[in-house]
This record gives structure tokens, sequence and C-alpha cells, in this order.
């Protein structure tokens, strides 16, 4: 079952990945277009979550279970504004 903390981890992770992904580059372990490709999948995948936290509050504040949230495409999500 999806959880805010379980999003919250999965949204950690990602952002850990990125920093790790920055030193890789850094040390000139992976190219710039990898760095670049990666980043981009990773910041979708930000979108996703952070949509869905959105989502599940959105619920919860309609009194309604949190859990009737469902992850939307990236290419639905990317385009909001914050």
């Amino acid at each position: 079952m999806t959880t805010d903390k379980s999003i919250h981890e999965q949204i950690n992770e990602a952002v850990e990945e990125e920093r790790e992904l920055r030193r890789r580059l850094g040390n000139g372990e992976i190219t710039e277009e990898q760095e670049h490709r990666r980043i981009a999948q990773l910041e979708g995948e930000l979108d996703q979550l952070w949509d869905l936290l959105r989502q599940r509050q959105g619920e919860r504040d309609a009194g309604r279970d949190p859990n009737l949230a469902k992850e939307r495409p990236v290419s639905e999500v990317e385009g909001y504004l914050q």
C-alpha cells in the first residue's frame, strides 16, 4: 500500500540519486549525456510523486480515502505550474 511516508522515501531516494549522478559526472565516471538523460527521468518521477502527494492531501481534505489518489503519467504532471 502506498503511504505518504513511502512516497517521501521515494522522493528522498531520487534526490540522493541525483546527487550521486552529479558526483559521478564530476569524477568523470559518467558522461554529461548519461547524467542529463537520467536526471530528466528523475525529474519526471519526482513530478509524479509530488503530484501523488498533492492528490492524497486533496482526498484527505475532501474527507475521502487518500488511497483513491492515482499516479498520473509524466506527460500529464510535467506541465503543471507549481
